[in-house]
Protein backbone atom coordinates (compact mmCIF):
# COMPACT_ATOMS: atom_id res chain seq x y z
CA UNK A 1 0.00 0.00 0.00
CA UNK A 2 1.56 2.89 -1.44
CA UNK A 3 1.61 6.48 0.53
CA UNK A 4 2.55 10.04 0.77
CA UNK A 5 3.41 11.29 4.18
CA UNK A 6 4.29 14.97 5.12
CA UNK A 7 7.17 16.31 7.03
CA UNK A 8 6.94 19.75 7.59
CA UNK A 9 4.94 19.45 4.37
CA UNK A 10 7.85 17.82 2.36
CA UNK A 11 7.07 14.56 0.91
CA UNK A 12 8.09 11.13 1.83
CA UNK A 13 7.25 8.34 -0.46
CA UNK A 14 5.86 4.96 1.65
CA UNK A 15 4.62 1.43 1.45
CA UNK A 16 3.39 -0.49 4.06
CA UNK A 17 3.97 -3.97 3.66
CA UNK A 18 0.42 -5.13 5.66
CA UNK A 19 2.05 -9.13 5.83
CA UNK A 20 5.31 -8.04 7.45
CA UNK A 21 3.56 -4.97 9.34
CA UNK A 22 6.17 -2.71 7.92
CA UNK A 23 7.16 0.30 6.87
CA UNK A 24 9.44 1.00 3.77
CA UNK A 25 10.46 4.77 2.96
CA UNK A 26 11.68 6.02 -0.28
CA UNK A 27 15.92 6.89 1.10
CA UNK A 28 15.98 9.82 -2.00
CA UNK A 29 12.77 11.60 -0.01
CA UNK A 30 14.55 11.43 3.36
CA UNK A 31 18.11 12.19 2.05
CA UNK A 32 16.43 15.22 0.27
CA UNK A 33 14.84 16.41 3.39
CA UNK A 34 17.75 15.74 5.98
CA UNK A 35 20.37 17.42 3.48
CA UNK A 36 18.63 19.77 1.60
CA UNK A 37 20.09 18.68 -1.33
CA UNK A 38 19.35 19.72 -4.95
CA UNK A 39 20.47 16.48 -6.20
CA UNK A 40 20.38 13.96 -3.81
CA UNK A 41 20.36 10.96 -5.71
CA UNK A 42 24.48 11.92 -6.22
CA UNK A 43 24.05 12.79 -2.67
CA UNK A 44 22.80 8.95 -2.02
CA UNK A 45 25.39 7.10 -4.86
CA UNK A 46 28.35 8.68 -2.81
CA UNK A 47 26.79 7.55 0.41
CA UNK A 48 26.61 4.07 -0.79
CA UNK A 49 30.01 3.85 -1.90
CA UNK A 50 30.98 5.20 1.52
CA UNK A 51 29.15 3.16 3.78
CA UNK A 52 30.17 0.17 1.78
CA UNK A 53 33.69 0.45 2.16
CA UNK A 54 33.31 1.61 6.23
CA UNK A 55 31.82 -2.43 5.91
CA UNK A 56 28.28 -1.04 6.48
CA UNK A 57 25.42 -4.30 6.20
CA UNK A 58 23.07 -1.12 5.16
CA UNK A 59 23.39 -1.60 1.40
CA UNK A 60 22.22 -5.39 1.33
CA UNK A 61 18.79 -4.56 3.58
CA UNK A 62 17.79 -1.84 0.62
CA UNK A 63 14.48 -2.44 -0.75
CA UNK A 64 13.22 -1.34 -4.41
CA UNK A 65 9.92 -0.70 -4.36
CA UNK A 66 8.16 0.95 -7.35
CA UNK A 67 7.06 4.88 -6.52
CA UNK A 68 5.52 7.03 -8.44
CA UNK A 69 7.64 10.19 -9.90
CA UNK A 70 6.51 14.12 -10.30
CA UNK A 71 6.42 12.50 -14.18
CA UNK A 72 3.27 10.47 -13.23
CA UNK A 73 5.54 7.53 -13.99
CA UNK A 74 6.18 4.78 -11.43
CA UNK A 75 10.55 3.80 -11.27
CA UNK A 76 12.05 1.57 -8.85
CA UNK A 77 13.30 3.13 -5.43
CA UNK A 78 15.61 2.13 -2.83
CA UNK A 79 13.97 2.04 0.33
CA UNK A 80 14.23 0.71 4.07
CA UNK A 81 12.26 0.24 6.55
CA UNK A 82 12.36 2.23 9.62
CA UNK A 83 15.79 0.28 11.89
CA UNK A 84 17.45 0.49 8.79
CA UNK A 85 16.55 4.24 8.16
CA UNK A 86 17.70 5.21 11.42
CA UNK A 87 20.83 3.81 11.04
CA UNK A 88 21.32 5.64 8.09
CA UNK A 89 20.41 8.73 9.55
CA UNK A 90 23.41 8.37 11.81
CA UNK A 91 25.44 8.80 9.01
CA UNK A 92 23.77 11.66 7.58
CA UNK A 93 24.82 15.51 9.19
CA UNK A 94 21.62 17.41 9.83
CA UNK A 95 19.93 19.65 11.86
CA UNK A 96 16.43 17.81 10.70
CA UNK A 97 18.30 14.84 12.17
CA UNK A 98 16.45 14.68 15.57
CA UNK A 99 12.97 16.15 14.15
CA UNK A 100 12.80 13.43 11.19
CA UNK A 101 13.59 10.41 14.00
CA UNK A 102 10.64 12.08 16.33
CA UNK A 103 8.60 11.92 12.96
CA UNK A 104 9.78 8.47 12.41
CA UNK A 105 8.28 7.19 15.77
CA UNK A 106 4.98 9.10 15.24
CA UNK A 107 4.72 7.47 11.63
CA UNK A 108 4.83 4.01 13.27
CA UNK A 109 2.69 4.67 16.40
CA UNK A 110 -0.30 5.98 14.26
CA UNK A 111 -0.16 2.97 12.35
CA UNK A 112 -0.12 0.82 15.19
CA UNK A 113 -3.35 2.23 16.67
CA UNK A 114 -4.86 2.33 13.32
CA UNK A 115 -4.33 -1.49 13.06
CA UNK A 116 -6.06 -1.90 16.00
CA UNK A 117 -8.99 0.61 15.75
CA UNK A 118 -9.28 1.44 12.00
CA UNK A 119 -11.83 4.01 12.70
CA UNK A 120 -8.69 5.97 14.41
CA UNK A 121 -7.48 5.99 10.02
CA UNK A 122 -11.17 7.44 8.97
CA UNK A 123 -11.32 10.13 11.75
CA UNK A 124 -7.76 11.45 10.75
CA UNK A 125 -8.31 11.24 6.81
CA UNK A 126 -11.93 13.09 7.91
CA UNK A 127 -9.73 15.50 9.96
CA UNK A 128 -7.66 16.24 6.90
CA UNK A 129 -10.44 16.70 4.34
CA UNK A 130 -11.99 19.42 6.79
CA UNK A 131 -9.41 21.58 7.39
CA UNK A 132 -8.84 21.69 3.84
CA UNK A 133 -12.31 23.04 3.04
CA UNK A 134 -14.07 20.18 2.05
CA UNK A 135 -17.80 20.14 2.89
CA UNK A 136 -19.87 17.37 5.06
CA UNK A 137 -21.27 16.05 1.81
CA UNK A 138 -18.05 16.28 -0.23
CA UNK A 139 -16.79 13.76 3.13
CA UNK A 140 -19.55 11.35 3.06
CA UNK A 141 -18.94 10.34 -0.48
CA UNK A 142 -15.63 10.38 -0.52
CA UNK A 143 -15.80 7.72 2.52
CA UNK A 144 -18.84 5.69 0.82
CA UNK A 145 -16.31 5.67 -2.02
CA UNK A 146 -13.26 4.54 -0.60
CA UNK A 147 -15.52 1.41 1.05
CA UNK A 148 -16.69 0.71 -2.30
CA UNK A 149 -13.09 0.85 -3.45
CA UNK A 150 -11.88 -1.93 -0.69
CA UNK A 151 -14.22 -4.12 -1.52
CA UNK A 152 -13.49 -4.42 -5.01
CA UNK A 153 -10.25 -4.47 -3.88
CA UNK A 154 -10.65 -7.75 -1.53
CA UNK A 155 -12.66 -9.52 -4.11
CA UNK A 156 -9.02 -9.05 -6.48
CA UNK A 157 -6.74 -10.59 -4.09
CA UNK A 158 -9.07 -13.49 -3.29
CA UNK A 159 -8.87 -13.91 -7.02
CA UNK A 160 -5.40 -14.21 -7.68
CA UNK A 161 -4.57 -10.84 -8.40
CA UNK A 162 -1.14 -9.68 -5.96
CA UNK A 163 0.81 -7.15 -7.64
CA UNK A 164 0.87 -3.40 -7.40
CA UNK A 165 1.13 -3.08 -11.01
CA UNK A 166 -1.84 -5.32 -11.23
CA UNK A 167 -4.02 -3.21 -9.05
CA UNK A 168 -2.82 -0.33 -11.23
CA UNK A 169 -3.52 -1.91 -14.49
CA UNK A 170 -7.10 -2.64 -13.23
CA UNK A 171 -8.20 0.46 -11.73
CA UNK A 172 -6.85 2.00 -14.96
CA UNK A 173 -9.11 -0.17 -17.02
CA UNK A 174 -12.30 0.69 -15.12
CA UNK A 175 -11.37 4.25 -15.25
CA UNK A 176 -10.78 4.75 -18.71
CA UNK A 177 -13.69 3.29 -19.80
CA UNK A 178 -16.03 5.38 -17.81
CA UNK A 179 -14.22 8.71 -18.29
CA UNK A 180 -12.48 7.99 -21.76
CA UNK A 181 -9.13 8.85 -19.16
CA UNK A 182 -6.59 7.23 -18.29
CA UNK A 183 -5.56 7.80 -14.45
CA UNK A 184 -2.93 9.88 -15.77
CA UNK A 185 -4.36 11.94 -17.98
CA UNK A 186 -7.27 12.83 -15.87
CA UNK A 187 -4.64 14.00 -12.99
CA UNK A 188 -2.85 16.27 -16.01
CA UNK A 189 -6.73 17.75 -16.82
CA UNK A 190 -6.82 18.53 -13.19
CA UNK A 191 -2.91 19.83 -12.63
CA UNK A 192 -1.80 17.16 -10.25
CA UNK A 193 1.19 15.63 -9.61
CA UNK A 194 2.07 13.59 -6.69
CA UNK A 195 -1.39 14.65 -5.07
CA UNK A 196 -4.13 11.24 -4.82
CA UNK A 197 -6.51 11.73 -7.65
CA UNK A 198 -9.80 10.99 -5.39
CA UNK A 199 -9.08 13.42 -3.20
CA UNK A 200 -9.41 16.06 -5.98
CA UNK A 201 -12.74 14.65 -7.60
CA UNK A 202 -15.63 16.69 -7.83
CA UNK A 203 -19.05 14.93 -6.08
CA UNK A 204 -20.42 13.34 -9.24
CA UNK A 205 -16.94 12.69 -10.17
CA UNK A 206 -16.61 10.68 -7.20
CA UNK A 207 -20.27 9.23 -7.68
CA UNK A 208 -19.78 7.64 -10.99
CA UNK A 209 -15.98 6.02 -10.14
CA UNK A 210 -17.97 4.53 -6.84
CA UNK A 211 -20.47 3.45 -9.86
CA UNK A 212 -17.92 1.84 -11.98
CA UNK A 213 -15.76 -0.04 -9.07
CA UNK A 214 -19.15 -1.42 -7.81
CA UNK A 215 -20.70 -2.70 -10.90
CA UNK A 216 -17.43 -4.61 -11.25
CA UNK A 217 -17.03 -6.31 -8.06
CA UNK A 218 -20.75 -7.38 -8.77
CA UNK A 219 -19.74 -8.33 -12.17
CA UNK A 220 -16.77 -10.31 -11.16
CA UNK A 221 -18.42 -12.06 -8.36
CA UNK A 222 -21.35 -13.20 -10.69
CA UNK A 223 -18.60 -14.32 -13.57
CA UNK A 224 -16.56 -15.66 -10.95
CA UNK A 225 -13.82 -13.98 -12.47
CA UNK A 226 -9.79 -14.97 -11.81
CA UNK A 227 -7.06 -13.57 -12.29
CA UNK A 228 -5.93 -10.16 -13.89
CA UNK A 229 -7.51 -10.83 -17.59
CA UNK A 230 -10.63 -12.00 -16.38
CA UNK A 231 -10.77 -9.08 -13.52
CA UNK A 232 -9.76 -7.18 -16.54
CA UNK A 233 -13.20 -7.93 -18.74
CA UNK A 234 -15.43 -7.14 -15.72
CA UNK A 235 -13.71 -4.31 -14.99
CA UNK A 236 -14.54 -3.21 -18.65
CA UNK A 237 -18.00 -4.13 -18.23
CA UNK A 238 -18.54 -1.79 -15.14
CA UNK A 239 -16.57 1.01 -16.29
CA UNK A 240 -19.34 0.91 -19.41
CA UNK A 241 -22.21 0.83 -17.21
CA UNK A 242 -21.00 4.10 -15.21
CA UNK A 243 -19.99 5.53 -18.84
CA UNK A 244 -23.31 4.78 -19.89
CA UNK A 245 -24.80 7.06 -16.87
CA UNK A 246 -22.72 9.70 -17.18
CA UNK A 247 -23.27 10.22 -21.11
CA UNK A 248 -26.88 10.10 -20.14
CA UNK A 249 -26.87 12.69 -17.36
CA UNK A 250 -24.77 15.11 -19.39
CA UNK A 251 -27.16 14.43 -22.22
CA UNK A 252 -29.88 15.72 -19.29
CA UNK A 253 -27.94 18.56 -18.04
CA UNK A 254 -25.74 19.72 -20.59
CA UNK A 255 -22.86 19.96 -17.84
CA UNK A 256 -19.75 17.85 -17.82
CA UNK A 257 -19.07 15.19 -15.40
CA UNK A 258 -15.39 15.07 -16.00
CA UNK A 259 -13.92 18.48 -14.87
CA UNK A 260 -10.05 20.11 -14.64
CA UNK A 261 -11.41 21.54 -10.82
CA UNK A 262 -9.06 20.63 -8.08
CA UNK A 263 -9.02 21.39 -4.30
CA UNK A 264 -5.01 22.36 -4.95
CA UNK A 265 -4.44 25.36 -3.04
CA UNK A 266 -4.42 28.60 -4.89
CA UNK A 267 -0.65 29.50 -6.41
CA UNK A 268 0.52 33.01 -4.47
CA UNK A 269 0.47 35.55 -7.06
CA UNK A 270 3.23 37.01 -8.02
CA UNK A 271 4.01 41.32 -7.69
CA UNK A 272 5.41 42.85 -10.09
CA UNK A 273 8.21 45.17 -8.60
CA UNK A 274 8.26 48.83 -9.97
CA UNK A 275 11.85 50.89 -9.29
Amino acid sequence: MENIKLFESKRVRTHWDEATETWYFSVIDVIEILTESSIPKRYWTDLKKKLTHEGSQLYENIVQLKFEASDGKKYATDCLDTPNLLRLIQSIPSPNAEPFKQWLAKVGYERMQEIHDPEISLDRARESWQKSGRSAKWIQQRMTGQETRNNLTDYWKESGVQKSDEFAFLTNIIHQEWTGLTVKNHKDLKGLKSQNLRDHMSEAELIFTALAELSTRQIAETDKAKGVAQNAVAGKKGGKIAKDARLALEQKTGKKVITQENFLPPEKSQKNLTN
